[in-house]
């Protein structure tokens, strides 16, 4: 059950010749249905340049299927018989979403394919490490794959974001804090739950929430800044991984010239030792009420970032920056930080938005939700 996802564009956007034409339109029809609702079958004919014929006979196979359902006439767009309005029933498939990154417990959901959330659960992490810490994460698996049995709905499967370096093959290759080396983690979770499975790392699976939110750009980067920084990147509606699936492993980056607080990693100046929400948190306390101390900490949070990001929008011309991590640390002279340094240290990218997520500490499990959504029904 264990297969390696093909990295693609997120969503299919133009209709596709005969050799894999069924598959890629099925997931054209249900992509169009699933961002926009009241639409008829001539409607979606007309949204994917498919014929009538065509995502007719989609439209009854995703009907047959359970994944689509008619919810009734359309109203007031033209005399004669009103066509009939199509719905995605987004609780015909579950999902399971795992988020392993944070350093305190594991987290995870059963999702609807649209990514809400149908039933939540996780487990303290406390001193597991190792293949304990595996056993956890099979044991959460395992829980939530109950809840879909006791829903009577299909599990297509389990996706999962992990901390450090993942590989397409769902092998993690370094995870220091959970003590994991070369991890075939993917295919443990298929094998012990016989269903596919698809692990990323967690900012992977961060980008691809927020991209399905609905508000990514299809070139984007989300800066998710936590326990340490880390990025997830989409460049031309296409996960990036990078020669050695290391892409957006940046917060062991050195930023500036000079020599730079202590990393954990022994360097100095990494930007995990100047953006961190432990190394901010730790600051904060040390500036104690001195209200332009605090300032000043944060500022420089910032400042190291927007310097870590410059060069990243000047290579890729990026439309979006998005932070995710900790809003009453991040909102506000961080992140205003951070576009001004951009800006100042860049031109021809005065179009860049920076913003932070929305989504919350939810993004991680509904973005590893996403993860194993698109492998196997093509959609985001």
């Amino acid at each position: 059950m264990s297969t390696t996802p093909t990295l693609r564009p997120l969503r299919p956007m133009a209709k596709l010749l005969p050799e894999a034409a069924r598959r890629h339109n099925r997931a054209l029809v249900l992509q169009t249905l699933l961002r926009t609702e009241g639409l008829s079958r001539a409607d979606v004919a007309r949204a994917t340049g498919l014929t009538r014929v065509t995502v007719s006979d989609l439209v009854a196979d995703l009907i047959a299927d359970g994944m689509v359902t008619e919810s009734g006439p359309q109203e007031g767009r033209r005399p004669g018989k009103p066509a009939t309005v199509l719905s995605v029933d987004a609780t015909s498939r579950y999902a399971i979403g795992l988020d392993l990154a944070d350093h305190a417990r594991f987290r995870g959901a059963l999702l609807g394919i649209d990514g809400r959330v149908i039933v939540r659960a996780e487990r303290p992490l406390g001193d597991a490490r190792g293949e304990d810490a595996l056993a956890l994460a099979t044991e959460l698996a395992r829980e939530l794959a109950q809840a879909a049995q006791a829903h009577s709905r299909p599990l297509l499967g389990v996706g999962v974001g992990s901390p450090g370096v993942v590989d397409p093959s769902g092998t993690v290759h370094s995870a220091p804090n959970l003590r994991w080396s070369d991890v075939p983690l993917q295919a443990h979770l298929a094998q012990a739950l016989g269903a596919p499975a698809v692990v990323v790392n967690d900012a992977h699976a961060a980008v691809l929430a927020e991209h399905g939110a609905g508000e990514g750009s299809p070139d984007m980067m989300l800066v998710a800044i936590g326990h340490g920084v880390g990025a997830g990147l989409i460049v031309g509606g296409t996960p990036v991984l990078g020669a050695r699936s290391a892409a957006g492993e940046i917060g062991h980056v050195t930023i500036g010239s000079d020599v730079g607080p202590l990393c954990a990693c022994g360097k100095h100046g990494c930007l995990e030792a100047w953006a961190s929400v432990p190394r901010i948190t730790r600051a904060l306390a040390d500036a104690g009420a001195d209200a332009g101390a605090r300032t000043q900490v944060l500022r420089a949070a910032g400042e190291r970032l927007g310097m870590a990001l410059a060069p990243v929008i000047g290579a890729l011309d990026l439309d979006q920056i998005v932070l995710s991590g900790p809003q009453e640390l991040l909102l506000g002279e961080v992140l205003e930080t951070t576009r001004a340094t951009l800006l100042e240290r860049t031109r021809f990218h005065d179009h860049v938005t920076v913003r932070m997520s929305e989504l919350g500490e939810d993004i991680v499990l509904r973005g590893a939700g996403a993860a194993i959504v698109t492998h196997l029904l093509g959609v985001s």
